[in-house]
C-alpha cells in the first residue's frame, strides 16, 4: 500500500465533471434535482454518463454556546421527522442551527438563531470547521461555530410559532455533555461533531477567552 501523497490530493478537480443536463424533478419545501453526468476515472478515462438525485436545502450553521468561566454550554431539545424511524424519541438534544438566507453571511445566521432559538446574544464566535452532511445525495454544507457565552442563560421555551418551533433550551456542564455523547443520547452529527470539537480544544478555548468576568 503507498502512502497517501498530500501533496497530490485531491486527485481531480471541477475539470474533470461534465455535467450533460440537470432539471428539477421536484419543488416544496426543498428540491430535488437530477443530473446526469459523466467523470474521470482513477484509471485513466471516463465513466460512462450516469444520472444522481440531489437534495437541495441550502447550507447550513450550527453554533455551540459555551461559557469558558463556568465551563457550561447550551443545548436545545426540539421535535425532529427523521428521528422519529430509528431512534427511542424524535425529541433531540442539539445545538443551535439555522440555514442560510439570501443575503445572510454565516456569522449573522448564528447570531439570528441564538436570539430566535435560545434568547442568547454571542459575543463571539470562533470557527470550528464546516462539513458535507451527506455528499453523496445533497450539497449542504455546514458551519460549526463555538459562541461565547458572557451573560446568564434564561432556561425556557422559544422558537417561532410562524415556523412550528417549540425548541426547550437546556444549560449543561461539558462534562455531562461529554457524557450524554458516550451514552449515544446525542446523535445528530453537527452537535456530535462540535461536542468532539470542544472536549479536543477546550484548553485552547480557556486561554483564549477565559479573561474577563461573567455577569
Amino acid at each position: 500500500m503507498s502512502k497517501f501523497n498530500f501533496a497530490q490530493y485531491p486527485s481531480f478537480g471541477q475539470q474533470d465533471l461534465e455535467i450533460i443536463d440537470k432539471s428539477t424533478v421536484f419543488q416544496g419545501f426543498f428540491r430535488l434535482e437530477r443530473y446526469t453526468l459523466r467523470h474521470k476515472l482513477f484509471n485513466g478515462g471516463w465513466s460512462t454518463p450516469m444520472q444522481r438525485e440531489v437534495f437541495e436545502r441550502g447550507h447550513a450553521v450550527v453554533v455551540l454556546p459555551y461559557n469558558p468561566q463556568t465551563d457550561e454550554l447550551v443545548l436545545i431539545e426540539q421535535f425532529r421527522i427523521g428521528a422519529a424511524a430509528t431512534s427511542a424519541s424524535p425529541w433531540l438534544l442539539e445545538a443551535i442551527a439555522g440555514m442560510v438566507e439570501a443575503g445572510e453571511s454565516a456569522e449573522q445566521v448564528a447570531a439570528r438563531e441564538a436570539e430566535e432559538e435560545a434568547g442568547i446574544t454571542i459575543t463571539e464566535l470562533w470557527p470550528m470547521l464546516s462539513y458535507l452532511s451527506s455528499p453523496g445525495g445533497t450539497t449542504e454544507r455546514i458551519q460549526l461555530y463555538l459562541g461565547r457565552l458572557t451573560q446568564p442563560v434564561q432556561q425556557g421555551i422559544f422558537g417561532l410559532a410562524e415556523e412550528h418551533e417549540d425548541i426547550k433550551v437546556h444549560l449543561v456542564s461539558l462534562a455531562d455533555a461529554i457524557q450524554l455523547l458516550a451514552e449515544q443520547k446525542i446523535d445528530n452529527a453537527a452537535t456530535v461533531i462540535a461536542l468532539q470539537w470542544l472536549a479536543l480544544n477546550v484548553a485552547k478555548v480557556k486561554r483564549s477567552w477565559g479573561a474577563g468576568s461573567v455577569v
